[in-house]
């Protein structure tokens, strides 16, 4: 039965109207980020800029990250089978984890191509050309990481998140590198050039360990935030009419799945139908909201009831 549900579920998450399946968003980022590398990397061979080669190299970890999304995403979509009853949908997380590493590696190679220059400036050419170039490059991956990021919310998909936010990320460094540039053409103090390259490593290692973080998260099985909590809380308690107490509430996120159990205290003489309509209306309440739920409920007699009341801190 457990293999049953997962498969509708899975069946239903691939068929959201009017939107692209989260494999071919992946794929279309790729292909975008191949063409945002070509704009950036031709301002970097206009400019010599270090700041504008960091941002290009920036680019390389894009099309990277799209790349292990794609794949990623592939393996999170595919039905539950024998060996994943709960299906494969932390494959997601694993993308955001080698996405986060490849950014780390990206700020290090920045940060030692910038050190030299720091000392030694070097004057840049074709400023006002190179910086159109970028320019264009930033508009491209702004529209894209907003797109990523609305997908990502259609589908629940952390690997679409990690990605999109990523690029927009991407697209903020890019526009101060830019003001940066213009500012060190104007005064003649190219030095700022191999500073803002330095600062622009510095962001990215922030936002890979950010990105890290939420990833390990997810693997670790953590609870759902307090602002995801409270719906469900309040749910259950509106829901539960005819039971006695709900205790032991544990919640999960694994990709754009969320996972509910708990245990649902009713009186001992309760008939079996009785439990089970009360469990099936709390069910159907959680998934309309959680949307892409599974929902386990355990039933008790009430000699099982709790001094802790109606819920126990999930976090404990």
């Amino acid at each position: 039965m457990a293999f049953t549900l997962l498969n509708r579920l899975h069946m239903t998450t691939n068929q959201t109207p009017n939107t692209l399946s989260p494999s071919s968003v992946a794929l279309l980022s790729l292909i975008i980020g191949c063409l945002v590398l070509g704009f950036k990397w031709l301002a970097y061979w206009l400019t010599g800029s270090v700041a504008l080669y960091s941002d290009a190299l920036e680019s390389f970890v894009n099309i990277a990250a799209a790349l292990v999304a794609l794949l990623a995403l592939r393996v999170a979509y595919n039905p539950p089978d024998k060996n994943h009853p709960y299906g494969h949908t932390k494959a997601e997380y694993f993308s955001a984890i080698v996405e986060g590493v490849l950014i780390l590696i990206a700020a290090v190679l920045i940060i030692m191509e910038a050190w030299e220059r720091l000392f030694s400036p070097v004057a840049l050419t074709e400023v006002g050309i190179g910086a159109s170039v970028s320019l264009i490059a930033s508009v491209i991956n702004g529209l894209l990481a907003t797109y990523l990021i609305w997908q990502s919310r259609q589908h629940y998909s952390p690997a679409l998140r990690a990605d999109g936010l990523h690029i927009l990320s991407d697209v903020i460094t890019s526009v101060g590198v830019l003001l940066g540039i213009g500012l060190a053409w104007l005064t003649g103090w190219w030095w700022l050039d191999p500073l803002l390259a330095i600062l622009v490593a510095l962001n990215i290692i922030w936002m890979g360990s950010h990105l890290l973080q939420h990833s390990v998260g997810g693997l670790m099985d953590e609870s759902m935030s307090d602002n995801e909590l409270q719906p469900v809380y309040d749910i259950i308690r509106t829901e539960m009419r005819g039971a006695i107490q709900a205790h032991q509430i544990r919640t999960r996120r694994a990709g754009r799945l969320s996972f509910v159990e708990f245990h649902l205290v009713v009186a001992a003489n309760m008939p079996v139908q009785e439990a089970h309509s009360i469990c099936e209306r709390i069910e159907q309440a959680l998934k309309q909201a959680l949307h892409h739920a599974i929902i386990t409920i355990h039933v008790e007699p009430e000699s099982e009831l709790e001094k802790t009341g109606f819920i126990v801190n999930p976090k404990i």
